[in-house]
């Protein structure tokens, strides 16, 4: 499993992440939510922000179903998903993950052919990593 590469801006992204909570930086002026994290805001320019809880709910805005060859440590799971999901209460947020069965699961725990774009999905963690589950 690969894990995070954290700088600066999105450290708290994945201790929070860490801690079982989805949040999302938002600007601390104009309030808009925002992904990747960075400094500066791009609606207003402003560089106040804070890190606010979101439920984790969401759609599959896509998706793509990864065949070997593959890195080694996936190959062995392969077919699997890995799905860009739009948030819910953010829809300009758009996070990459996987639908799994459950919190955990492998990758190739969901039937890439139970997955549509639109489906709805809700945030689990597992080691500090969000993945998604069908709603």
């Amino acid at each position: 499993m690969l894990s995070p590469v954290t700088d600066t801006d999105g450290a708290p992204f994945w201790e929070y992440a860490a801690r079982g909570e989805l949040r999302v930086q938002a600007c601390g002026a104009c309030g808009e939510p925002r992904f990747p994290p960075r400094p500066c805001c791009p609606h207003c320019q402003s560089f106040t922000s804070e890190w606010r809880p979101v439920p984790g709910r969401g759609r599959i805005w896509s998706y793509v179903v990864p065949h070997p060859p593959l890195l080694p440590g996936y190959a062995e799971q392969a077919p699997y998903n890995v799905v860009v999901v739009e948030l819910e209460e953010a829809p300009r947020i758009r996070l990459v993950g996987n639908v799994v069965a459950r919190a955990g699961a492998p990758l190739n725990s969901v039937d890439p052919a139970r997955l549509r774009i639109g489906a709805r999905v809700r945030a689990v963690f597992s080691g500090g990593l969000p993945q998604w589950v069908l709603a």
